[in-house]
């Protein structure tokens, strides 16, 4: 994989450079801080604050790194909740690069030993991580993706429609979202006009909240 290099983000922890693509796989400004912000705070817990039940099923787009998952996973092992979580990701990084990354700074020890120990595995089959985690990595194209039951909360942590236009259009949007049970809640990193519009004509209402530090807004949708 000599098109991925790391490099370090404003609050000191790791991303990549996809040379391919053009792209970081998260924020310059902070990685960290952009996956707590977009993803934990304004996607999970927020569900969870709504929803009132202790267990959430999560569907990440973009698996990448991992770290999406791993401080989502931390968090619900520190509270006491049940997560199941699925990540999609076409080009899983190899087992060295996962390591590489240094993100057991961030989370429990024992976490850690076990998401680096199954990462492999949870490609070929869900995993269980600590004692109330379980991981499956979609090893696909979002659009080949399918699931029988809905999800609650979808992370969708896609490149920049800038650089992936494809997995912004309506058609892989209309794919992801029928995964997600009503009143599920999407949230991204990004907001515009296009995908306010789309989103609002499959049945999700907008909402623009506070975007991580670079960004002024994001997107949380909610299906109605």
């Amino acid at each position: 994989m000599d098109h991925l290099s790391f490099a370090i983000t404003s609050d000191g922890s790791k991303t990549l450079f996809n040379k391919e693509v053009g792209e970081h796989y998260h924020s310059r400004h902070g990685a960290l801080q952009e996956s707590k912000h977009v993803f934990l705070n304004t996607g999970m817990r927020y569900f969870l604050g709504k929803s009132g039940i202790e267990k959430v099923k999560i569907l990440e787009v973009g698996f990448g790194t991992g770290l999406n998952f791993l401080i989502t996973a931390d968090f619900c092992s520190e509270n006491n909740i049940q997560l199941d979580y699925t990540g999609i990701e076409a080009y899983p990084l190899k087992q060295e690069m996962i390591v590489d990354t240094g993100y057991e700074d961030y989370i429990s020890h024992d976490l850690w030993e076990s998401f680096t120990a199954q990462y492999e595995e949870a490609q070929k089959s869900s995993v269980q991580i600590g004692k109330l985690c379980t991981l499956k990595i979609e090893p696909e194209k979002m659009l080949d993706f399918n699931a029988k039951e809905p999800f609650d909360v979808v992370y969708f942590d896609a490149f920049a429609a800038v650089h992936q236009p494809e997995m912004w259009n309506v058609e892989s949007l209309k794919h992801i979202s029928k995964f997600l049970k009503q009143g599920g809640v999407f949230v991204t990193y990004a907001i515009t006009g296009d995908l306010k519009r789309t989103m609002k004509s499959l049945g999700f209402t907008i909402e623009k909240v506070p975007g991580a530090p670079g960004k002024r807004e994001m997107l949380r949708a909610v299906k109605i």
